[in-house]
């Protein structure tokens, strides 16, 4: 893991001060590191019954777009309001100062179809829980999470309480 770690630039004080940014646009840029992320995304879930990958915007997509190919699924992505063009269900999460949402298609997610849910990182939680909600009120089942980075310290996992998390990386 030291290698992928190595891959991932660190940039202090990004988007404001007091914040050390984890910037995967390096690892991005090389194919052995880019490869090797996605290895060790799908690994745990290669031999298991998956219907749906679904990333979370935006990073999300490209790695969420990766482990659905490989895993050979279908990919469902979850955005930001007002980017999907037909009808939406929507879920809202706190920030540290005001809310957000999140959407994805109300024809995305079929009943009892078993998702991985994919993001390049695990903050705060509060995005995850929102497309575990989206996709459960779909009548869907998230069956994991999978996220390459996890800030440990922020305390991600306590919003995903009794859901299967797997990170590659961990800070």
């Amino acid at each position: 893991m030291d290698a992928l770690k190595s891959k991932i630039r660190h940039v202090p004080d990004f988007p404001k001060p007091g914040i050390l940014f984890y910037d995967i646009t390096t690892l991005l840029k090389e194919a052995t590191g880019f490869r090797s992320a996605i290895d060790h995304l799908v690994a745990p879930f290669e031999a298991e019954s998956i219907d749906l990958v679904a990333g979370i915007e935006s990073r999300g997509f490209i790695f969420g777009a990766a482990v659905a190919a490989r895993l050979g699924t279908g990919f469902v992505p979850i955005r930001k309001p007002g980017k999907l063009p037909a009808a939406t269900e929507r879920a809202s999460y706190a920030l540290e100062y005001g809310t957000d949402s999140i959407e994805i298609h109300k024809d995305a997610v079929r009943k009892g179809e078993r998702v991985l849910v994919v993001d390049d990182l695990l903050a705060t939680g509060g995005t995850a829980r929102a497309a575990a909600e989206l996709i459960t009120t779909l009548g869907g089942v998230v069956h994991a999470f999978a996220f390459l980075i996890e800030l440990e310290f922020l305390n991600g996992r306590e919003k995903l309480t009794g859901q299967r998390i797997h990170s590659v990386l961990k800070y």
